[in-house]
């Protein structure tokens, strides 16, 4: 982590830029304001009591707008997850004000400054969020685990629970932790492992605020209370893909893999970063032994990353399997609706396919509608992330132009190498032909320039 010095005010003022270039919305219109003031004073009418269940959150500690919340309950050799998500859909109508601004963002946009929610405050941070300070009302599904990992959905109905603990990915211990989550996660991770996927979960870049009002640059690592949360979510989503999916309906997440030739590429890469991948190990195998700590590991992962497809959206097709590449399985977006628009279509399919019931005609509608609307929102936050980041490296690097920087080299391509700074957050180029992933060179910054977020690099 990097502390960025800024007496110029040049990261304030490009923060401030960026958002103007990409539209991210400062606010509410006063219509939807009021609509979700409105809609925020409506009672949970149609919700089971589930609060004697011992439900948790776990986020990153200044998260308020919290989508999940969960209970776990050993059943025989299996683990059922009771998993409750913000009963968004509760709250908001179609057609109404708050529902046409939610199709217009598609999703919320995140900066270090602040974000752009999908939904106001009222709902997001406040009556429709999991918040341990009284009963919410929830979507609730009931995920099954098997020793082997497989999941399956047991239930969906609506719920009113009450969260007993907000924790923090920061701050959790190990004793604050619900007793069998970290078998679930094993079982998990085991039955992704067997089912070879290949999901890269590299370190990345991120710019965040910190108490004194400052911000700083850091090549950030999940922790282990975060993996385990992010493997109930991929359980719970697995789960209710396979229940849409066996209903002919529902909106998925898609990835196909990568091709021969990317592999062939990344076999050279892994051979030129000195990195041991045995010819008869997959892809997907070998990025399960690497390390992330290691700059080499870390590298081959980047590359890996950008190797492969983007995923997509895709509504239900009969006689298709949808299938995310990275997972291995079949996926969908259900469990972050206070972020996400899709998740809430979702929810509300599932719920009327528990009750045996038809999916309602907008659902499906809006299953065919979507896939458009998050790709666009999808690509707007990536281009915002990214601008975000290439301020934060000029910022921290302006000033220093002739200084020399250990890197080593990520990939390459066309254009010349890509490199990362050894001793700080940093990711560019550098132009010089003949350069191969793994080498390690010494890098002179050319140019740092904050108001055109641009940091250039030079060999030597």
């Amino acid at each position: 982590m990097k502390a960025l010095h800024d007496p110029t005010g040049a990261l304030v003022s490009g923060l401030a830029a960026i958002r103007d270039q990409f539209g991210v919305p400062s606010g509410f219109p006063p219509a939807v304001l009021a609509a979700a003031e409105q809609a925020a004073m409506r009672a949970p009418t149609a919700h089971v009591d589930r609060t004697a269940l011992p439900f948790v959150t776990l986020d990153p500690v200044s998260s308020t707008d919290l989508d999940q919340a969960f209970a776990i309950e050993a059943a025989g050799s299996d683990w059922l997850l009771h998993y409750a998500i913000a009963d968004v859909d509760w709250f908001v109508r179609d057609g109404d004000a708050l529902d046409t601004e939610a199709w217009h963002r598609g999703t919320t946009l995140y900066l270090p400054d602040g974000k752009a929610g999908l939904y106001p405050p009222a709902l997001a941070e406040r009556a429709a969020s999991l918040l341990p300070d009284g009963p919410r009302p929830s979507v609730l599904f009931t995920i099954r685990i098997a020793p082997d990992g497989s999941v399956m959905l047991d239930g969906a109905e609506r719920a009113l629970i009450r969260s007993r603990a907000k924790l923090g990915y920061e701050t959790v211990t190990t004793a604050d932790l619900p007793p069998g989550l970290t078998e679930i996660a094993d079982r998990i991770m085991a039955a992704e492992a067997d089912r070879g996927a290949g999901r890269v979960d590299p370190p990345e870049q991120e710019v965040a605020r910190t108490e004194s009002g400052g911000y700083t640059l850091s090549f950030r690592n999940r922790n282990p209370a975060e993996d385990q949360n992010a493997c109930l979510s991929l359980a719970a989503n697995i789960a209710i893909a396979k229940a849409m999916h066996a209903h002919g309906t529902g909106l998925f997440r898609v990835m196909p893999p990568p091709d021969d030739s990317a592999i062939a590429g990344l076999r050279q890469s892994a051979a030129a970063l000195g990195l041991d991948w045995p010819a008869t190990q997959s892809l997907a195998d070998y990025v399960r032994t690497l390390d992330g700590a290691d700059p080499h590991s870390a590298a081959f992962m980047l590359a890996t990353r950008r190797t492969g497809t983007k995923a997509s959206y895709a509504p239900y097709q009969d006689g298709v399997m949808p299938y995310h590449a990275a997972l291995a399985a079949p996926y969908a977006h259900a469990t972050a609706p206070l972020r996400r628009l899709a998740d809430r279509y979702v929810n509300r399919a599932v719920l009327a396919l528990a009750k045996g019931e038809a999916v309602p005609q907008a659902v499906t509608d809006a299953f065919q509608r979507l896939p458009d609307v998050m790709d666009r929102a999808d690509a707007i936050s990536a281009r915002v992330e990214r601008a975000v980041i290439d301020l934060a490296e000029a910022v921290m690097l302006d000033g220093q132009e002739g200084s020399r920087f250990a890197a080593v080299i990520t990939d390459t391509d066309e254009r010349g190498a890509r490199i990362q700074l050894c001793d700080l957050p940093v990711i560019s180029r550098v132009a010089t032909p003949g350069l191969m992933p793994g080498d390690r060179i010494e890098a002179m910054l050319v140019e740092a320039a904050p108001d055109k977020r641009s940091v250039r690099f030079a060999q030597g």
